[in-house]
């Protein structure tokens, strides 16, 4: 077990000082704040009484959640480098009450603001100047008007949230409490209890045995409890569609993807490209089989990597690694990672109690933190890169724009930190000294792009067929779930449902269905972070300020608006063309390194 977190050096722990510098000054924030938001229920009912009056409240709804953000991020942080201690478990929990408050004082915002007249808001806007300032995020909730409902049926839509949202509680209860998973045995012969956090890493295994035994394993739990999985989701794709009919959406698709103003036609572009590059998914798939030295590949064999080169990087090495990386965009940007790196923006080391994984955090006032959990090894270095292009995407958007813009659409949130990902393959390659060096950047990169844009627009088809399927009076049954998932599975990969009959149950472990279209937007990230990372290589000088431009926009503009900034369209097939150009090419080299080996 990892020691307590006085055994870290300073150099190598966020400094959440920057934040609040002392708890006794978040608890007086907190405080204040919590008054201030009390009070901010006399605004209900004044929004709509002049100009001056929309300006006042706009700007006191902003300020008050601006700090709010700030007292939240201390808190998760603080709970997050050690969630056994007690205190931190509190401020966070204090902080997401505070959070809840503020929601409900501002409550009575939206629904006022829209039942102005179009008239009426223009006339405001013409004696109040300042609200200009605010002109697009006020464009963008009056683009929902028409499908934001009387206020006393916003009101019982409101009070069934938690109902909607059942379908999901109880599919995560029963996936992460309720279900016992049976013992399998490790590569070292110790017998463990299956779990969701190392199923992964027995899939990894470059024993067969293991990753049949636990793929069989995992599985066969699903079979047995195919129907009440299929109750749940079920469930959740109705409330869905419902939710999107009574606000007068033509699908629960649509719905969804109106929240960043997206139009659908990126959504059936995605399916549709990918369905054609399909045989280079399936190229791969063989190459896999050959390099495996396996008659008969399955379904358990897609996970284990196929590199025998484990490179290792202490955390220094890959910080040096990282900065030299990323300096390909220019004085600006390594001006900025040079801060994080060496400003306490990141908390480095495992620690008794950390949170696991990593991320990159913080709000409009602080730093652009990030949370790993190092460990020296070419996935760690790629996780570094990842999460620092989060970090400057985040600082460039909060330098650049005010508060009411300085956060960034889901849509794009992975573009930035991918895109890191994708010039750091290219600078791995190119530097490669040896054909083992090349062969594990490449497996890195090419078993990266299956797992994110095959796998998750995989993921987004059978999401989009559910939808209709239960639009159209269909029964989602266990059966009807499982053959419709082994078809779109045999689809992609090539390998026979006969030959893979358990992979029909792997519908049922997905959290993503229950998250209502979220799942495309990891595919087309990833495309697109393919497509700027070869510009960013390969292209002008202008190619990489346009980049810059894209990084500092935040939501002052709708996510495709944004994204143009970079010379990128997402609503046109190219990019994704591109992506897979750069796939076939890298996976060339490997089916070269292969033969010639």
């Amino acid at each position: 077990m990892s020691d307590n977190r006085s055994h870290i050096a300073k150099e190598y722990q966020w400094d959440l000082t920057t934040v609040f510098p002392t708890d006794g000054a978040w608890e007086k924030e907190v405080e204040e704040l919590a008054a201030e938001i009390a009070a901010a229920g006399k605004y209900a009912g004044q929004l709509l009484e002049s100009g001056q009056k929309l300006l006042e409240i706009t700007e006191a709804q902003l300020a008050l959640s601006r700090r709010v953000e700030k007292v939240y991020v201390y808190a998760s942080m603080k709970n997050d480098q050690d969630t056994t201690v007690a205190k931190y478990q509190e401020f966070q929990a204090k902080a997401t009450a505070l959070y809840a408050q503020f929601s409900e004082a501002f409550a009575f915002y939206e629904p006022e603001l829209l039942t102005l007249p179009q008239d009426d808001f223009a006339a405001f806007m013409a004696e109040t100047p300042a609200l200009s300032a605010y002109s697009h995020f006020f464009d963008n909730l009056f683009r929902r008007q028409p499908h934001v409902l009387s206020q006393a049926e916003e009101e019982l839509l409101a009070g069934a949230q938690e109902i909607f949202g059942a379908a999901g509680e109880t599919f995560e209860i029963l996936d992460n409490a309720d279900i016992v998973l049976p013992f399998v045995t490790n590569s070292d012969g110790q017998e463990v209890q299956l779990t969701h956090g190392n199923f992964i890493s027995l899939m990894e295994s470059k024993d067969r045995s293991v990753r049949k035994q636990a793929y069989e394993a995992m599985y066969a739990v699903y079979e047995q409890y195919q129907h009440t999985y299929a109750k749940t989701l079920q469930t959740a794709v109705k409330s869905h569609n419902y939710q999107a009919r009574v606000r007068r959406y033509s699908s629960a698709r649509q719905a969804a993807l109106s929240a960043d103003f997206i139009p659908e036609s990126v959504y059936e572009i995605l399916i549709k490209v990918v369905n054609n590059h399909l045989p280079l998914l399936r190229r791969y798939v063989r190459l896999r089989q050959t390099i495996l030295g396996l008659d008969d590949l399955k379904m358990y064999d897609l996970y284990t990597p196929l590199s025998q080169t484990d490179r290792s990087f202490s955390y220094p090495a890959a910080r040096d690694k990282a900065a030299q990386v990323l300096a390909v965009f220019g004085k600006e940007y390594s001006e900025h990672v040079h801060r994080a790196f060496n400003q306490g923006w990141i908390d480095v080391y495992e620690n008794k109690g950390k949170r696991s994984g990593a991320y990159s955090g913080g709000s409009y006032d602080t730093n652009a933190f990030m949370l790993l959990n190092w460990q020296d090894t070419l996935d760690n270095l790629f996780t570094l890169v990842h999460e620092t292009g989060h970090s400057m995407h985040s600082t460039f958007t909060r330098e650049n724009q005010p508060y009411v813009y300085g956060d960034y659409s889901i849509f794009l949130a992975e573009i930035a930190s991918t895109t890191n990902e994708n010039i750091l393959t290219e600078a791995l390659l190119q530097e490669a000294t040896s054909d083992s060096e090349r062969f594990a950047v490449l497996n890195h990169y090419l078993d990266g792009f299956k797992g994110t844009v095959f796998r998750q627009t995989q993921f987004a088809e059978f999401e989009q067929l559910i939808h209709e399927a239960d639009q159209n009076g269909e029964v989602l049954t266990s059966d009807y779930l499982s053959s419709l998932y082994a078809e779109l599975n045999e689809k992609y990969y090539g390998l026979s449902k006969e030959d893979n009959r358990l992979i029909r149950y792997e519908w049922a472990r997905i959290p993503h269905f229950y998250y209502n279209y979220y799942v495309y937007q990891y595919a087309t990230g990833f495309a697109a972070a393919n497509y700027l990372a070869d510009k960013i290589m390969h292209g002008r000088a202008e190619d990489k300020a346009n980049y810059l431009t894209f990084l500092k926009a935040g939501n002052s503009e709708d996510a495709l608006n944004v994204i143009r900034k970079a010379g990128l369209d997402m609503t046109d097939e190219a990019y994704l063309n591109t992506a897979f150009a750069v796939f076939e090419k890298r996976l060339e080299e490997l089916e070269k390194l292969v033969r010639n080996s």
